[in-house]
């Protein structure tokens, strides 16, 4: 008999780094699925990490494989301190994304550090991990991996929008779920803002004291990226490609290349928002940016929904727990519609002690 009932530690490490969102939940199923976050918090990375993970696509294969070994280590502690913290003991299995070190679909190539079968040794528990990796070689984009969670817990919301490192856009058409990155967000902010000394810009408030310069918004705006039809994904190396490049071209300061860059992350989202009115659950760490979210309302017809903070907070570590309980049920977990992968699957690999 399918077990109904789990309790899981989801695990997600988002390429803005903010740190290891961890979260213990309880699923239910009884005709549709609940859940309960039980206990949750976010592990901020020391210098040293942050580092190192900010430069990943300038390392080889076998440095990152180097890199890999210790991240898988590191992140087995952290898991490790949680638990012990927390006094959890009933736990089906740890669900973790890992983090993602190098993501080219095009290539079918992706690869997220963090996810060494070592870990179920480290963390004596069953483990749910890699979850990207089966899609990439089904032809698909291997993110976002998000939606299917969209679909089963907020079906309530037309919208799901997510602002972490990137923009990723949630939503029904014609009775299917379709997903997609929409455009960098806290990638390109955080690291301009890290001149001043700051690991983020509180509020938006250095943003909103800046000018739009209207030529850079309109050369960002005409990105080939933004023509493309989904399936579509993107990943530090196309920021570090397109992006920075052309921002540091224009040479001006940091509040107007971060007011230029709010105003595009709210032109890009909204262009997606305004093709249908409906309610939109905006989550992750770019709610906190509250110049941000005045400028995608101020461009929205939809009504815009900010939950509590733990939703806001560890939605993701949230899902991927989810995801490793459909992995755990061999349910799909991964949609064909969203990632344009040539069938819907049940993708990660389960480790077990």
């Amino acid at each position: 008999m399918v077990k109904s009932e789990f309790n899981v530690i989801g695990v997600m490490s988002g390429t803005s780094l903010d740190g290891i969102d961890l979260a213990y939940v309880t699923f239910q199923f009884n005709e549709k699925w609940q859940f309960k976050i039980n206990k949750a918090e976010t592990l901020e990375y020391n210098e040293k990490w942050s580092e190192t993970l900010r430069d990943l696509v300038s390392f080889s294969l076998d440095e990152l494989h180097k890199i890999d070994e210790n991240y898988t280590i590191y992140l087995a502690s952290v898991i490790n301190n949680f638990i012990q913290k927390n006094k959890i003991n009933k736990i089906d299995a740890i669900c973790s994304h890992g983090h993602t070190a190098l993501h080219q679909p095009e290539e079918k190539l992706t690869y997220q550090i963090g996810n060494l079968p070592k870990i179920v040794s480290l963390l004596n528990n069953k483990v749910v991990c890699d979850f990207r990796v089966q899609d990439v070689e089904l032809g698909g984009q291997g993110a976002p991996l998000v939606p299917i969670g969209d679909e089963l817990l907020f079906s309530e919301y037309d919208f799901c929008l997510n602002l972490g490192g990137f923009a990723n856009i949630s939503t029904e058409i014609n009775n299917e779920r379709i997903a997609y990155d929409v455009c960098p967000v806290n990638i390109v902010l955080n690291h301009y803002v890290k001149s001043f000394g700051f690991e983020y810009d509180d509020e938006g408030k250095i943003a909103s004291s800046g000018n739009i310069n209207f030529e850079l918004l309109e050369q960002l705006n005409a990105l080939s990226f933004y023509k493309e039809v989904h399936p579509k994904s993107l990943g530090l190396e196309w920021v570090s490609t397109n992006i920075f490049p052309l921002i540091d071209s224009f040479k001006i300061g940091v509040e107007d290349v971060l007011r230029t860059f709010v105003e595009h992350i709210a032109t890009q989202i909204t262009s997606i928002l305004n093709k249908k009115e409906g309610s939109v659950l905006i989550t992750g760490g770019g709610v906190f940016n509250k110049f941000l979210i005045e400028r995608i309302k101020y461009f929205s017809n939809n009504e815009i929904i900010i939950p509590s903070n733990k939703i806001i907070n560890f939605k993701e570590a949230l899902i991927f727990g989810f995801l490793g309980v459909l992995k755990l049920r061999n349910e799909i977990n991964c949609l064909k519609s969203v990632t344009g992968a040539e069938k819907n699957h049940s993708s990660g690999k389960i480790y077990s002690p």
